[in-house]
């Protein structure tokens, strides 16, 4: 008899990806012939991330420069939540946050999903912020995977704890 074969569905972002991004984003606004005397700044508030410049388009640029690097170190940009541009005296800001986690309504949408178009014998329960996918087979586990990267989810997936 065969054991059983699983893996995890999760959302998550590497926090010091996302950091380094939001280093490389300040040095290129530093040295950027476009980005001088507009007040152009990045810098972690708390959580969020916030961008600030003096006009609508510089500050809306600052994020597309951001979400490059984001790109660049292998980061979905699903996980980041940006607000619009909102005037702040005589400035402009974006407050921009990075999500983790796959909330109960995507997980059960996902399970549904195994459920109705994966292969029998697949057993998908949600546990937390993440989704256990149950197999005796590693083949039908394969399936899987390659049906949801062929989905697009709102939301950023990856695939850990392969057994």
């Amino acid at each position: 008899m065969a054991s059983e074969s699983s893996f995890d569905v999760v959302s998550k972002v590497d926090r010091q990806e996302v950091d380094n991004a939001l280093g490389q984003t300040g040095r290129e606004l530093a040295q950027r012939f476009d980005f001088k005397n507009t007040g152009a700044t990045i810098a972690w508030s708390g959580e969020k991330i916030e961008m600030r410049a003096g006009t609508e388009e510089r500050v809306k640029a600052v994020l597309d420069v951001f979400k490059d690097k984001l790109i660049k170190r292998g980061i979905s940009l699903k996980t980041l939540d940006a607000s619009e541009p909102a005037a702040s005296g005589k400035e402009y800001k974006i407050s921009a946050e990075v999500t983790e986690g796959i909330s109960q309504d995507n997980a059960k949408k996902v399970a549904k999903l195994i459920r109705d178009e994966g292969p029998k014998g697949i057993k998908a329960q949600i546990q937390g912020e993440e989704l256990r996918v149950t197999s005796k087979s590693r083949d039908d586990l394969q399936a899987v995977i390659a049906l949801l990267k062929g989905q697009d989810f709102d939301f950023a997936v990856q695939f850990t704890n392969y057994r």
